[in-house]
């Protein structure tokens, strides 16, 4: 039997090079075959990872290798199937999202209560007691008497504890959460609002049901947790509920049987709730999922079972591309260098697939249908989406300017340097148009590229960054209209930059030629 170690983690701590950490700490986590999310910020780091017991011991032996994380604490717990499907270090403002700048939890948290003490605090008529997550978290479990701020997100909690009369009356305030970290940051926003006596869950939740003998625990229900358990119970033991597909709620029995609840498409929590596209989008979803199991495959979004040797076994998401089109190009791109393996599809405009159209009515590529069944019908949002996973070599990471700049500047190519590319390459589309007009004005965009690459090798610094890999393949296909013409202008380091992209390992992977895909075929799968 294979077993899987879950470790949840997190420390309050300066981390001024976090951006640096990323990277090695992605290289760790591959090589000993984790899955899971890690955000680092500058504030700390935060995580639930997964995989063999010595492999996440040796990963969390290699964060405990920085002295400032020397004493990293983390909660473990066991199963027999795989919670994740890949592994994530992203980079983030805050380890946990509150909004209110100055909130430093290493100088201003809470007192911790241990589990063992929890009851005794909490059964005090003179404090109150707050559950500081999400409502559809604490409409699993909560403790007996806590009081539910009703919040759709964690940010929300300040604006509540502000307006909220109860507090005024409450010498004392006691806060918990499913692992403490979101403690940590409300105790500390309490104390910068004044409040002397604030207590906290030491482990959260999920330390009390570790520790607690059920036979004496305040617990009322299940613990949800953001992984394919769903939810715990005392003892950590996987919970009763599920999960919905198309909101990401946990679903009772109760609520599968329901008449609102739609196999992989609605539950009674989000029924009525989506668009047209969506409903298209997770129908499409769904029958994929029931063909992968017609074929003895699964597919990303049913639950995650391992093969023999524990390797889960998953679908991917669906990439509908096509091969010359410049923005597929630079969806490829990103997907490629983030290492997210998708199942392409490879299609010819005049022949669209109807699986297309139902996933983005407006017909054109790229279209990325990812694993919660949302669609991205946007170039650029699949190269965010796929970098902001796992970006290995820095491109939303510049070593000049930031991701604003480069944002402006690809919006200057795809608006203006786009429409006049179209009608130099493509005269005979439009009516009464001058191709050499439109060259003239497209090459005075590509002037101020050059001028631009004369101070570095890149447009952002000295490597290739979102711009450059956004940018290059319009570039490449003004160029190819008249490669003669093109090579004889006074661009050289323009000239460099292109011809070092077009030579490079990643632009030959992601030109690999494809067949059609065609309706109830299989894809191919893209690396």
């Amino acid at each position: 039997m294979t077993v899987f170690l879950t470790a949840a983690l997190y420390k309050f701590v300066e981390l001024p090079d976090f951006e640096a950490l990323q990277s090695p700490l992605l290289a760790c986590c591959q090589k000993n075959d984790i899955k899971g999310t890690i955000l680092l910020a500058a504030e700390g780091i935060n995580g639930t990872i997964a995989g063999a017991p010595e492999q996440v011991h040796q990963l969390l032996a290699f964060l405990r290798q920085d002295p400032r994380l020397a004493d990293l604490v983390h909660k473990e717990s066991y199963g027999e199937q795989a919670p994740f499907y890949r592994m994530k270090v992203r980079l983030k403002q805050e380890i946990v999202k509150m909004g209110v700048p100055g909130i430093n939890p290493t100088q201003m948290a809470g007192q911790y209560v241990k589990p063992e003490d929890w009851n005794a605090l909490i059964a005090d008529p003179s404090v109150v007691v707050i559950d500081v997550r999400n409502d559809y978290e604490i409409g699993v479990g909560t403790f007996k008497g806590a009081i539910n701020p009703q919040t759709k997100c964690f940010s929300e909690l300040p604006d509540w504890v502000k307006q909220e009369v109860i507090l005024e009356d409450k010498p004392k305030v006691a806060m918990f959460c499913t692992g403490g970290i979101r403690c940590e940051k409300s105790t500390a926003f309490l104390r910068s609002q004044g409040f002397e006596e604030v207590y906290h869950l030491e482990g959260g939740i999920l330390k009390y049901l570790e520790t607690v003998p059920e036979a004496e625990s305040l617990w009322e229900g299940e613990c949800f947790v953001f992984d394919e358990r769903v939810t715990v119970r005392h003892g950590l033991k996987q919970g009763h509920y599920e999960l919905c597909r198309a909101c990401r709620q946990p679903m009772s029995e109760l609520d599968k049987a329901s008449e609102l609840y739609v196999l992989g498409m609605s539950c009674p929590h989000c029924y009525g709730q989506k668009t047209e596209a969506q409903q298209k989008a997770l129908k499409e979803r769904q029958r994929q999922i029931e063909l992968a199991k017609a074929r003895n495959q699964d597919h990303m979004g049913a639950v995650y079972k391992s093969k023999p040797g524990g390797q889960p076994q998953n679908a991917l998401p669906i990439l509908y591309s096509f091969r010359r089109c410049p923005f597929a190009m630079r969806s490829r791109l990103a997907l490629a260098v983030s290492g997210q393996v998708c199942e392409l599809r490879e299609v010819v405009l005049r022949d669209k697939p109807q699986a297309l159209l139902d996933a983005s009515p407006k017909g054109t590529v790229p279209v990325l249908i990812d694993g919660e069944g949302q669609v991205l019908d946007q170039s650029l949002d699949i190269m965010l989406w796929a970098l902001e996973r796992n970006d290995p070599e820095g491109w939303l990471t510049p070593d000049q300017g930031t991701v604003d700049d480069m944002r402006r500047l690809i919006a200057q190519f795809d608006e203006g340097f786009k429409y006049h590319l179209d009608r130099y390459k493509y005269p005979e589309r439009y009516a009464d148009v001058d191709a050499q007009v439109h060259r003239a004005e497209g090459a005075q965009y590509l002037e101020r590229l050059n001028t631009q690459l004369s101070e570095t090798p890149y447009l952002f610094g000295q490597r290739a960054a979102l711009a450059d890999m956004a940018i290059a393949p319009f570039v490449r296909q003004f160029a190819i209209t008249d490669s003669d013409w093109f090579n004889t202008q006074p661009w050289p380091d323009l000239q460099t930059w292109l011809v070092t992209w077009l030579n490079s390992d990643l632009y030959t992977r992601i030109m690999q030629k494809y067949p059609q895909w065609v309706s109830d075929s299989d894809g191919v799968i893209f690396r």
